[in-house]
């Protein structure tokens, strides 16, 4: 079966999504509220009269010319394992693709949400020890998908290019994840006590001393995300990173909040306060039953409170609560040599005790390949 691509409404878009097992936030129509700098567009794909799959395009126009990069970040939303879309996956871009060059697209970034591999906790801390390991690719998988395998094996014989994500224009996603699954490989859900039996002793002595310190974690709401932001910004400048303004923030929190009043709670913020003082401050996302950590603060101050820990554990227990079957916190390098800078985020996340993740990441074809050298070229420059 060849599907048909077709515009569809914004609420067309979010019916589809509430009924579908898991979608990334970042394909919703409130999303592209949220990348005013591009312009986005809702598309679906039809068998027959029925919606079948669904994606949010966003347009970014190239500097003075009236062309564009088509990027689905995380999408699209198709039941990418189903095997008449696993094994035919031509068949199911290749009508996006002649739509996106229609509307000006020079070229099509896309991120499908396929999972390729999964390590434990346990092989992700015994990597980081082991001096002769430096990267997650070098240890045998928990699990290894056969659907991944196949989308990737397909996406290069069908000449589109596997991308390394880069910042400012590519707006690339993280390939590598750390995810803690609610639901136990034999379909119960995970309690309280089981996610927190699954931690490292580290995390679970955190949360005490937070407890025991008398750190309290509550949700905010929209005025507080100046507070969050302060703290944001402090962060940024410990850690070496550029930070988001605030309007950017206050765009994300008001249409994310309002883009599906039948999916109440898609976004949040949480503050973690010690004797008055913030000490650590999150933005969660939840789309159905996935729950993400989006971003967060930290002071520098009274760290041995703990703030972080317990904030993450208020997000976590908050997910449980809600009947999520992951709680996501997003991204991760696949580096796991110790001297690495970025391995103690690893180590962080890994001390939740749950899997590191890897998908088929983000994949380029080049509509226009002048355009889409010059585009290349671009990037590089601003790098």
């Amino acid at each position: 079966m060849i599907p048909t691509v077709l515009p569809i409404s914004a609420d067309e878009h979010r019916a589809f999504i509430r009924e579908q097992p898991w979608a990334s936030f970042l394909q919703t129509p409130g999303w592209a509220t949220v990348k005013s700098e591009w312009r986005g567009e809702s598309l679906g794909w039809y068998d027959g009269e029925r919606l079948v799959g669904a994606g949010l395009v966003l347009y970014r126009k190239l500097p003075k010319l009236p062309r564009y990069l088509a990027y689905l970040p995380e999408g699209p939303v198709l039941d990418w394992a189903r095997p008449g879309v696993s094994d035919d996956v031509g068949d199911w871009l290749a009508p996006m693709t002649e739509h996106l060059r229609s509307r000006g697209a020079f070229g099509v970034r896309m991120g499908p949400p396929v999972v390729t591999r999964r390590w434990s906790a346990e092989q992700v801390k015994a990597g980081i020890a082991d001096d002769t390991v430096h990267r997650l690719g070098e240890i045998a998988p928990l699990v290894r998908s056969s659907t991944g395998a196949r989308v990737v094996q397909q996406l290069e014989a069908l000449g589109w290019r596997r991308q390394v994500a880069q910042g400012g224009f590519a707006a690339g996603q993280p390939s590598y994840t750390f995810v803690i699954p609610l639901v136990a490989d034999d379909g119960t859900r995970r309690t309280q006590d089981d996610v927190l039996a699954g931690m490292n002793q580290l995390w679970r002595r955190n949360i005490r001393k937070a407890e025991k310190a008398g750190v309290v974690v509550a949700q905010g709401s929209r005025e507080d995300l100046k507070a969050f932001h302060d703290l944001y910004v402090h962060t940024a400048r410990r850690d070496h990173f550029t930070p988001r303004p605030l309007a950017y923030f206050e765009t994300m929190y008001d249409a994310l909040g309002a883009d599906d009043p039948d999916d109440p709670g898609r976004i949040s913020l949480w503050l973690a306060h010690h004797e008055g003082d913030l000490v650590a401050a999150t933005v969660g996302v939840r789309v159905g039953k996935h729950a993400w950590y989006s971003y967060g603060a930290s002071s520098t101050d009274k760290r041995e409170v703990r703030g972080s820990n317990a904030v993450q554990w208020a997000m976590i227990r908050d997910a449980i609560a809600h009947g999520a079957d992951v709680y996501d916190l997003r991204g991760i390098t696949d580096t796991l040599d110790a001297d690495d800078p970025h391995v103690g985020l690893i180590q962080f996340k890994v001390g939740t005790g749950g899997q590191a993740v890897e998908t088929v990441g983000e994949w380029d074809l080049p509509l226009n390949k002048l355009l889409y050298r010059g585009f290349e070229l671009y990037l590089r420059r601003r790098s």
